[in-house]
């Protein structure tokens, strides 16, 4: 699917076609452009087969171009949702520029309509150049997945295709990301880490200057 809404408590989601979810005021809206990912996360669900056939968020049939998207979304009124969320089983900025397009036109119709991206935070890396001024003006929450208090362990969770400095290109990528974005966020999840890590990364944040999230754990 390509637009959706979370059911479920947190930690207990489930994913709901937007067509399937009745009323959306008040609701996140996700949008989910591609499978491609950077990263192999020895957590992620895309690792397991069968999950990942029989999830609707694998999109068999091939990414989604941006007039389907935003025919999609032509079909609903989005001036009472709460956020549209940039997500998806795949890294959003992989698309990054079908993404601002999407943005773009939304931002037509919905001036006030506010956007998040959540990223493992390595599109610098995947272009090759410093790409978070393309986000002002469009995104208002970047949120990005911290996973690990220091790059031999963010390396050996996210098996990330650009090696050990993946982690340092990720703090880099949030200090950036606060020139153009009101909301910088990097998250790590409960009973993933032990308590004593998740201070080292409570930590990380404050010298970076950025807002840490503790997101529930999902069974």
């Amino acid at each position: 699917m390509i637009l959706y809404t979370v059911t479920g408590k947190a930690g207990n989601e489930g994913y709901l076609d937007i067509a399937k979810s009745g009323d959306i005021s008040g609701k996140n809206i996700y949008v989910n452009l591609t499978n491609r990912c950077p990263c192999n996360c020895v957590f992620c669900l895309r690792q397991t087969k069968e999950l990942m056939e029989g999830s609707s968020l694998w999109l068999k049939d091939g990414e989604p171009d941006v007039e389907a998207v935003l025919d999609e979304f032509s079909r609903y009124d989005l001036s009472s949702i709460n956020e549209l969320v940039f997500c998806g089983y795949g890294e959003p900025t992989e698309r990054l520029w079908d993404m601002c397009r999407i943005i773009d036109e939304l931002k037509k119709q919905y001036p006030a309509l506010k956007i998040r991206v959540n990223t493992i935070g390595l599109a610098n890396l995947i272009y090759e150049r410093d790409i978070t001024p393309k986000l002002e003006g469009r995104v208002d929450t970047v949120s990005i997945s911290l996973n690990a208090p220091d790059k031999e362990e963010f390396y050996e969770l996210t098996r990330s295709e650009f090696g050990i400095g993946s982690f340092d290109a990720v703090k880099e990528f949030a200090v950036l990301a606060k020139r153009y974005v009101p909301n910088v966020v990097m998250t790590v999840v409960e009973k993933v880490m032990s308590e004593e890590k998740i201070e080292k990364c409570r930590n990380i944040c404050d010298r970076l200057g950025v807002t840490l999230r503790i997101r529930p754990f999902e069974e």
